[in-house]
């Protein structure tokens, strides 16, 4: 399989050298590779399937035939058309796919969370199936508490892991070891619950300008990667889930080994807000993932600065939660945890020497009234439900480079809490109030790294996630395919009538049909009656209407008895058929994971070179030198005969074994295995008892002679019968070669005349 994330039009070509080289090897296996005017004719009719594959791919795709390269002018024709039919056409076409694929239910929350929950054969089920199932969630799940680390840091453009000021302090300073340092933690860290996953934002991880911002280097980004990798493990192993780069704003995520096989669903998004989204100068990068049954997602952002633009970054957080999306029409509303880091440069109302003087004085929480990010989130303008911990820590905007005095250049900013880490849990419906939590905040503060104009911020949250019981979610899945009835919701009226009546279809008239559905009303809505033989059909709005109708069995109705069954009372039975034809049916050919019984009478062979044979855990030779043995017992060698073999001659020996059919070795004094001549079946599997079988090592030296040699006096060998050799004719010897010496003959001029035509034969005169 081949996938290209930005153009059909590759995928099939790297498919047509995959076809063509495969041809070849096709051709030669049909020993029609020795003639070339085969296999180019082969070849030009195979490239010309391949042509005509891609351009009809491209036209359900791209709404054009594929661009081949041929032609300037058909191929710009071609992407003008699918320019247009990307940006005005193409809404609907990929809305139907998607539901002819996936279901009407794709792009709503039921379909997210049912995804999350259920396995994907479970999801063909109705719709009211899905979404008693997601009501009943917590009968098949359980939390599971799990620590996740957010930091931010601006690095102002540098990779400063490199600097010569960087010798004194630490990546880990900031990542593993903050409460440490700074004696902040809200609980203590030091439980025996390590971080299980890292989400590490950076902002201006390149500078920026004009040529980073049109074409930013992924140098950097790969730099700082192996840098945190070699950081996160110091004491236990992580590894880098994905990492995504938006020109300056990048994110890495980093989890632990023991959670990687539980992750699924992984996808990555970046929103442009610089210039009016024409530019990723400013911006955010989004990377989500399903670990067990919970949706998770990061977001780092990078806001517009300014002392008062505060409406340019309430725009920039609506403009990146609008256009961040997924797959499958995920949005970031429509996961179960959401966590933001990043520089939002939102600034504080005060005048800054009043601010300096406060920071002294460490009064935080007076300054941190005026802080514009906590005003917008009151005035319910920006992350409304989000959590943030409390702001204990001086702000982190903006110092000198290497030192602890704030901004003491002519623009002289004031201080402010611009690097933020702030989370929200979306709640469910079955979640009560007393066991729903957002989460508990282990700690929150900033590191004293020195090499940019910001310093780096972490938050540490414990958080829960939900893992299925599979038996329990089988087991509740079927429960409510019984209590919702039968998906068809139909039940079929028998009439038995107690007076006798010529003409059967009179029973069904006018008056008849309005009593019976005032009847049936009063049960649930009945939406359709069809009349199938000498029986009335009837449906309704759901399931559990027609379950309740047929409970009633019998009753009475205008002197005639009525009997209602269910159309389909196996419902349940294939339910379940249809769920498991949804099932995944592949299994691995091979199966390792239970060893083999090692049977230790069996030597193992040896090779030519006397060295044992290796063998894997079970004992088991590699590759196996026989086929399996049947169950019944085990011999230890055996063959197989295609045809009946005569018997064959005795023996007599002392110094050479006799080779048996089948690779192994019988000593000659043991008598014979006897073939029988009347057994005319087809090829079978005979076994040698064990008491006439040894198994030798296999002889270096020439091969033994085959039966019916005398050893002592072996005979001369038969000379082979060749055919008498043609007569020799005496050829005269060959004139000898005259010297070089001599002066050669010389060579003809070019410009010779041309020499005469052969003349016409003339006929005598009569």
């Amino acid at each position: 399989r081949t996938n290209c994330l930005d153009c059909l039009d590759r995928t099939n070509c790297v498919q047509t050298f995959l076809g063509i080289q495969i041809l070849g090897n096709q051709l030669e296996f049909l020993n029609l590779h020795e003639k070339q005017q085969i296999v180019s004719r082969f070849e030009e009719v195979f490239r010309q399937m391949w042509v005509n594959n891609g351009n009809e791919i491209s036209k359900i795709y791209a709404g054009t035939g594929a661009i081949q390269g041929g032609s300037k002018l058909m191929d710009g024709a071609r992407s003008a058309a699918r320019t247009i039919q990307n940006n005005l056409l193409d809404n609907s076409k990929q809305e139907a796919i998607d539901v002819l694929l996936l279901g009407n239910t794709l792009n709503s929350e039921l379909a997210d969370r049912a995804r999350i929950l259920l396995e994907r054969n479970m999801l063909h089920a109705p719709t009211n199936v899905l979404r008693e199932m997601c009501k009943r969630s917590g009968e098949y799940v359980f939390p599971q508490k799990i620590r996740v680390a957010v930091g931010t840091y601006n690095v102002n453009g540098g990779k400063h892991f490199r600097s010569v000021v960087y010798k004194d302090v630490s990546l880990s300073d900031w990542l593993l070891d903050p409460s440490e340092v700074s004696s902040h933690s809200l609980v203590d860290q030091n439980d025996g619950s390590p971080v299980d996953i890292f989400a590490v934002g950076f902002e201006e991880i390149v500078d920026l300008n004009a040529s980073n911002i049109m074409a930013a280097s992924s140098e950097n980004a790969e730099m700082w990667a192996e840098e945190l990798q070699k950081v996160l493990s110091r004491d236990r192993d992580y590894v880098m889930l994905t990492y995504v780069q938006l020109v300056g704003v990048c994110l890495y995520l980093f989890v632990k080994p023991e959670q990687a096989p539980f992750i699924r669903d992984v996808a990555v998004d970046s929103v442009k807000t610089g210039l009016g989204g024409a530019t990723g100068n400013k911006g955010a990068t989004a990377i989500r993932f399903v670990l067990y049954s919970t949706s998770v997602c990061f977001v780092c952002a990078h806001f517009a600065a300014g002392q008062n633009q505060v409406a340019d970054r309430n725009a920039d957080y609506a403009e990146i939660t609008r256009k961040i999306t997924f797959p499958m029409g995920r949005t970031l509303n429509s996961h179960d945890y959401v966590f933001w880091c990043g520089d939002f440069n939102y600034r504080v109302n005060m005048d800054k020497d009043e601010m300096k003087e406060l920071i002294k004085n460490k009064a935080y929480d007076e300054i941190l009234q005026h802080d514009q990010l906590l005003i917008e989130q009151k005035a319910g303008n920006v992350f409304k439900n989000f959590l943030e911990g409390s702001i204990t820590f001086p702000p982190t905007y903006k110092y000198d480079l290497f030192s602890d005095d704030y901004d003491t250049s002519e623009k002289c900013r004031a201080p402010a809490w611009t690097d933020r880490v702030l989370w929200k849990r979306r709640k469910q419906i079955p979640e009560s109030e007393s066991e729903w939590s957002s989460g508990q905040l282990v700690y929150y503060g900033r590191s004293e790294l020195k090499q940019s104009d910001h310093r780096p911020v972490i938050a540490i949250i414990d958080v829960d996630v939900f893992q299925v019981n599979e038996s329990r979610r089988n087991f509740v899945f079927m429960e409510v395919i019984q209590d919702l009835g039968p998906p068809d919701a139909t039940i079929i009226i028998h009439v038995d009538s107690t007076q006798p009546n010529d003409d059967d279809s009179s029973i069904f008239d006018d008056n008849f049909m309005m009593v019976l559905l005032q009847e049936l009303s009063q049960i649930g809505e009945v939406i359709l009656v069809r009349f199938v033989d000498e029986t009335m059909w009837v449906t309704f709005r759901d399931g559990q209407c027609a379950l309740v109708a047929a409970k009633k069995g019998k009753t009475q109705l205008c002197g005639h008895s009525l009997t209602m069954t269910l159309k389909t009372p196996n419902w349940q039975d294939l339910t379940k058929k249809e769920i498991m034809m949804c099932s995944n049916n592949t299994v691995p050919l091979c199966d390792y994971r239970e060893a083999l019984p090692i049977d230790t009478s069996l030597r193992k062979p040896e090779s030519r070179s006397g060295k044992v044979t290796p063998s894997d855990e079970a004992g088991r030779s590699i590759p196996p030198s026989r086929p399996p043995q049947p169950v019944a017992h085990k011999p230890k060698a055996g063959v197989i005969s295609i045809l009946p073999r005569p018997p064959q001659p005795q023996i007599d020996t002392n110094a050479y074994q006799e080779p048996i059919p089948g690779g192994a070795f019988r000593k000659a004094e043991e008598p014979n295995v006897e073939y029988n001549k009347n057994d005319q079946s087809s090829a079978i599997y005979e076994e040698i008892p064990s008491e006439e079988f040894e198994s030798s090592p296999i002889p270096s030296g020439p091969p033994p002679p085959p039966p019916g040699w005398n050893m002592e006096n072996p005979p001369p060998l038969p000379q082979r019968q060749l055919p008498p050799p043609p007569p020799q004719t005496a050829r005269p010897a060959p004139p000898p070669v005259p010297p070089r010496a001599g002066v050669p003959p010389p060579i003809p001029s070019r410009a010779a005349p041309t020499p005469p035509m052969t003349p016409r034969r003339t006929l005598p005169p009569q």
